[in-house]
């Protein structure tokens, strides 16, 4: 019999027993919570079904965001294009040809306000997928909560905020790593005493993986960052968990089906796929759930298609009668055994993190690129000889798919928003800007914390563009050496 290995490399015997248990787990909803984090996990309300999306000006996905709420969504994920991202305003060169393509445009409060036009703050939690320019969005969402009149404690949701993996993996990094950290902490502090319900991060795996770690990587690269986190919290003079909460030691994640795992071709069996992978997620005990859309290896996700994705979460949480079990496959010989063999080899990578200077001083050398690329390459490699089947790709093909409608930006859409931008400057008071971004450098000059002078610029309608310029001026941008 040929031997079997999954995607991360791990041999698969062909069956199972209990000799390759190690120990028993507690059950459900006691430390450590290996079985999920509450006794009955999705019996009395089930995951959040948080659908990822964004694209256009302002108005264009405030519209899907109101569809997808009234097709019984229960939380808003809001994906930036790249200019927000690496704080360029749309009308700068940099941002040329991108604005408004993998994610909504936002320059300044002026947008924020029509992306949640209409949109109750205080019953919708909100995640934002966004790292380099994190504290910017926050204060803009936040601002437009107090315009709704929200008091703080109703404010909920999360920014990513999670830059190591922007410079291991994902890109969207702009200034070098030290002052990036110390943003990071700035918005730890605000938070623990303005926006007191408002998760500050979402440590990600998820792009490491997509980028071709394995799961054992996945896991060590992200515990390593998080540890990297706490400890600048601390060297910043914060506490962690002054409360003493028993929750913080329950570990709650998001999951997002994968997106490296759709296919171009015969997009249709990506339904599948995000079926199964959704699957798992619940089945593994997740607190929000993010499903793709079949199309969305070709463009962003169309309507119908996010209809789909959210369907399939309804349809698992309200038809399968998974949920009311908790930890459906605890005491599985195979899952156990599976789950206890990524866990020695992630323990093992952290080790070696560790002996090497930590999450940080590994990005830095380039260490750990290196280690996302080699995995990469492995399972490419097993993919084009066709050890590794991908159904429509390398067997089952076909010659005579169907095309299907690819969600396509107009470039309109940059016009319109440049447009805007000109309007917004040609009311603001040009002494007002001058005086904000002065404050602003000020701060990022000395050890002040940033996120009240950013607020306030903010609150004028100083864009976010505007605002990292001078945080460029101060701080430098990031430029990965040869090794990285």
């Amino acid at each position: 019999m040929r031997d079997v290995q999954n995607d991360s490399g791990l041999p698969l015997k062909p069956v199972y027993s209990g000799d390759d248990r190690t120990t028993e787990e507690p059950t459900p909803g006691t430390f450590p919570y290996t079985r999920g984090i509450h006794k009955d996990m999705y019996r009395r309300r089930l995951w959040t079904m948080r659908q990822y999306a964004g694209f256009g000006t302002a108005a264009e996905p405030n519209k899907r965001y109101r569809f997808l709420l009234d097709q019984g969504q229960t939380g808003l994920s809001v994906a930036f294009d790249l200019p927000t991202q690496i704080g360029y305003d749309s009308d700068d060169p940099m941002a040329n040809g991108e604005v408004g393509k993998v994610g909504v445009a936002i320059d300044s409060l002026e947008d924020m306000e029509i992306l949640l036009d209409g949109i109750p703050l205080d019953r919708v939690s909100t995640s934002m997928t966004i790292n380099a320019t994190a504290a910017m969005l926050l204060l803009l969402y936040q601002l437009v909560a107090e315009k709704q009149g929200i008091p703080p404690e109703k404010i909920t949701g999360t920014v990513q905020n999670d830059i190591l993996k922007e410079y291991a993996a994902r890109g969207t990094y702009i200034f070098p790593p030290k002052p990036s950290m110390r943003l990071i902490t700035d918005l730890f502090a605000y938070c623990a005493r303005d926006l007191p319900n408002w998760n500050t991060i979402s440590i990600s795996g998820y792009h490491m993986r997509e980028a071709g770690s394995t799961a054992a990587e996945e896991i060590a690269l992200t515990l390593s960052h998080a540890i990297a986190y706490v400890e600048a919290a601390h060297a910043a003079g914060l506490a962690v968990d002054d409360a003493r909460d028993e929750r913080s030691k329950a570990l709650r994640f998001h999951t997002q089906t994968g997106g490296v795992t759709l296919t171009a071709q015969q997009p249709l069996n990506n339904v599948v796929r995000t079926t199964l992978e959704a699957m798992s997620a619940v089945l593994g005990g997740t607190q929000s759930l993010h499903t793709n859309a079949y199309d969305e290896a070709l463009g962003l996700p169309s309507q119908s298609a996010a209809e789909v994705a959210l369907r399939t979460q309804q349809v698992i949480g309200f038809e399968s009668a998974v949920p009311y079990v908790a930890d459906p496959l605890g005491g599985s010989y195979y899952v156990e055994s599976l789950t206890d063999s990524v866990e020695e080899e992630a323990r093992a990578i952290m080790a070696e993190i560790d002996e090497l200077g930590g999450a940080v001083a590994c990005i830095e050398s380039g260490w750990t690129q290196r280690r996302i690329a080699d995995s990469a390459y492995h399972l490419q490699r097993r993919i084009e000889s066709g050890e590794r089947v991908v159904v429509g790709v390398n067997r089952y093909t076909e010659t005579d798919a169907r095309p299907i409608d690819i969600m396509k930006i107009s470039p309109r859409h940059q016009v319109a928003q440049a447009r805007a931008l000109k309007k917004l400057r040609a009311r603001r008071s040009k002494g007002t800007v001058e005086r904000h971004l002065g404050e602003i450098e000020r701060a990022a000059r000395g050890s002040d914390n940033l996120m009240p002078p950013l607020k306030a610029a903010l609150a004028d309608y100083v864009t976010i563009g505007e605002c990292c310029t001078v945080l460029r001026g101060v701080f430098g941008e990031y430029h990965p050496g040869e090794a990285a």
